[in-house]
């Protein structure tokens, strides 16, 4: 039965459950995904164990042999465009999609194989996994945003002296730059970075205990409006390039998945890579170990170092912000907002 699919421990049940809407589309999801299995002609196995507002399970199509990932999403705004980015990247450092029902969020995709997340090779050094997933964000990026032209790649992300060769990819082709506005519905990250810039003002005045940093407020309010528009290049970003969401695959060495697109400034992008591929704050000197990491990304790909640091301190900020209200988590949040403050201390700011 479609409701076995759904187990009460999977994480999107536990997230869903938490307001009127998730719990209206949870009720509404066994049919959901018996409709798709009909009118995909699929075949599913048993759900994955992870993400918290989406329903994903392996997949194969009726009589065939090859793994593909049937994927439903609770509707929310970051989740509007990624089956149209991920079409638009056409299999170029992401994986490929097989059938889109952008109406219910539905996905049929390429399934990686063996499928390991960059954040689970613990026996691989934080360097050598940071250069793989270098090489997957220059590939993403030298895709023109959709709405933009035919044309591929454009030549305003330069190309590194040098990239790994366990991870090499393809080199970005020539063409011109894309504009900056968001066709096709996917938002520009000046937007987003607007309001995040509201709401850091306004829980920095609600919720926030006086006297702790309340500069780093100002501070990061202030890079959310400007960073974007001084931009020099705008892309089709990833939105949410942590290392849980690049994949060891067979065509390429690594693919991602799971994108939250916007259009901007490449230099937002890296964020969720320095920090996840371990634990910097954990060392007795992170400072130095965030000084070589943005250093070296910068490097590889082609970005001004002092935008990627700052793009750091608005990140780890907006996510301090987060923490506060989601987690209900002062502790943990004022924790977070003193490594923000490192963050500003790299960027020197």
């Amino acid at each position: 039965m479609a409701h076995d699919r759904i187990p009460a421990s999977l994480p999107v049940a536990t997230t869903m459950r938490r307001h009127a809407s998730g719990r209206a589309w949870l009720a509404e999801l066994p049919a959901m995904i018996s409709d798709f299995v009909e009118r995909w002609e699929l075949r599913l196995g048993l759900p994955f164990h992870g993400g918290s507002c989406s329903w994903a399970a392996p997949a194969w199509r009726r009589d065939e042999a090859e793994p593909l990932v049937f994927k439903i999403t609770w509707p929310h705004p970051e989740a509007t465009s990624e089956g149209m980015s991920l079409r638009n990247w056409s299999g170029r450092g992401a994986v490929r999609v097989l059938a889109h029902d952008a109406e219910r969020y539905a996905l049929l995709l390429e399934r990686c194989t063996p499928g390991t997340p960059l954040a689970r090779t613990h026996g691989t050094p934080a360097e050598e996994r940071l250069a793989c997933a270098a090489d997957v964000l220059r590939t993403l990026w030298s895709v023109l945003p959709p709405g933009t032209g035919r044309a591929d790649t454009y030549t305003e992300v330069p190309t590194p002296a040098a990239t790994s060769a366990a991870c090499r990819t393809a080199a970005p082709g020539t063409t011109a730059a894309p504009p900056a506005t968001a066709p096709y519905g996917v938002p520009p990250l000046a937007r987003i970075t607007a309001e995040w810039a509201d709401i850091a003002e306004e829980r920095a005045h609600r919720v926030w205990p006086d006297g702790i940093d309340p500069g780093l407020f100002a501070l990061a309010a202030e890079l959310m409006r400007k960073l974007p528009e001084s931009a020099e290049h705008t892309v089709l970003l990833h939105g949410d390039f942590n290392p849980g969401n690049v994949l060891a695959a067979r065509r390429s060495p690594w693919l991602a998945i799971d994108p939250k697109p916007m259009t901007g400034d490449p230099a937002f992008d890296p964020w969720p890579l320095i920090e996840q591929v371990d634990a910097p704050f954990a060392y007795p000197e992170p400072r130095g170990v965030l000084l070589r990491r943005t250093a070296m990304l910068a490097e590889l790909l082609g970005q001004d170092v002092s935008r990627l640091r700052a793009w750091t301190v608005v990140r780890h900020l907006e996510h301090a912000l987060w923490s506060v209200v989601e987690d209900d988590d002062m502790r943990r949040s004022i924790s977070l907002m003193r490594q923000s403050r490192v963050l500003a201390d790299v960027a020197g700011l």
